[in-house]
């Protein structure tokens, strides 16, 4: 595997190193020594999937609080996406700053996303696919989110929204939370 840090520290774009023979290809997608020499919580507590009908198809920005924050580590094994984080670490000199990722069933590539970073995608293709290991149970009482079109944040999505959950539409925009700094 390939790790790359992004301009939001702790956050990694990793890339597979692919052995290709006559009958294919074989590459490692997690390895817990290999993930543990870059700083990166090598927990994985549960493994979701969640399927997208239709190009446009926005879910996020989710995080969990401590103590039950949240690590990802996040793969698109069909059609495409476009998998966003946002670092909401008090004190980080990122604080509210954001990357864009495309993953794709044929890059292959896949985002580590740290405790404490709001995450969200939107479908690029109908029938998107998205994999994800996660470091923390989920749990309901510490679950929070951003709005994914929050001036504050200035995401700016690919295409339009064609479904988003009432969930995910009603998170509270950053300038109307108390103690929210940016």
């Amino acid at each position: 595997m390939i790790f790359t840090e992004t301009k939001l520290r702790g956050a990694f774009i990793i890339d597979l190193e692919v052995r290709e023979d006559e009958r294919g290809g074989f590459a490692r997608t997690f390895s817990q020594d290999e993930f543990a020499a870059h700083g990166l919580k090598v927990d994985v507590v549960q493994a979701n999937l969640s399927y997208n009908h239709r190009a446009g198809t926005l879910r996020g920005m989710h995080y969990q609080l401590p103590p039950a924050a949240e690590t990802k580590l996040v793969r698109c094994t069909q059609g495409a996406i476009l998998d966003v984080i946002v670092d909401l670490r008090e004190g980080s000199p990122t604080y509210l700053q954001h990357i864009a990722v495309e993953l794709t069933a044929e890059n292959r590539r896949a985002l580590y996303v740290p405790e404490m970073f709001a995450h969200g995608y939107q479908a690029l293709t109908d029938g998107a696919e998205v994999v994800y290991q996660v470091g923390e149970a989920y749990t309901p009482g510490y679950e929070r989110g951003l709005r994914h079109d929050d001036p504050q944040l200035g995401i700016q999505w690919p295409m339009p929204v064609t479904v988003i959950s009432a969930k995910d539409q009603a998170w509270t925009l950053l300038s109307e939370r108390e103690g929210v700094t940016t």
